[in-house]
């Protein structure tokens, strides 16, 4: 078994992927890259215009050629599939839907303010945005789904962790590096036989 390095996050909007991803990357020294820095072109306002799907596969891969160390947070189901055979770990993350939401509806009203209320200039977005965010729990494969992840994770050779609770960031960094740690031990164990 390998050392791990490369580790992809996945889960659905607001279960914590970033969050999780930048905590063991400060803590780690993990280099940290999202799946929406490079899904999406650079706009303002943000997540406006989708990047073609070679540009956004060249480009990952050209950030994972730099470093030996990584963390990929955020979904790539269906466009990126080809980035699999990287991963040394994949950790999934799951939450209620009504934590999920609130927490959406909190990182929202963070970035856009009352621009999101009824009548202003971002209230359609966010009205679509949330009612998509809504549909992973019971949506089909059609659409970033529960579905359409565990699917996903029954297709991987990798380790799998599966981190499903409301729990603190802390505590979810401590189960990973604990997890890791683990996997690395094995990997000191069989190199000494």
């Amino acid at each position: 078994m390998k050392k791990i390095n490369r580790i992809h996050i996945v889960g659905a909007s607001g279960s914590g992927t970033t969050t999780l991803a930048a905590a063991l990357c400060k803590r780690d020294g993990f280099r940290h890259f999202d799946t929406d820095d490079y899904f999406w072109e650079d706009t303002d306002p943000k997540f406006q215009k989708k990047r073609p799907v070679e540009e956004r596969l060249r480009m990952l891969n050209r950030e994972f050629e730099k470093c030996d160390k990584w963390i990929l947070s955020g979904s790539l189901c269906g466009w990126g599939d080809s980035l699999i055979p990287q991963f040394d770990l994949v950790i999934f993350l799951s939450l209620p839907h009504a934590v999920r939401m609130e927490r959406l509806l909190q990182r929202e009203i963070e970035r856009y303010g009352d621009q999101i209320e009824e009548g202003k200039s971002w209230h359609k977005n966010h009205m679509e945005f949330m009612e998509w965010a809504s549909k992973y729990d019971d949506g089909d494969e059609g659409v970033r789904s529960l579905l359409l992840h565990n699917k996903w994770l029954d297709t991987l050779d990798c380790k799998v962790l599966r981190i499903e609770e409301v729990i603190e960031v802390d505590e979810k960094v401590k189960i990973v590096m604990d997890y890791i740690q683990s996997l690395n031990a094995l990997t000191k164990e069989t190199r000494t036989l």
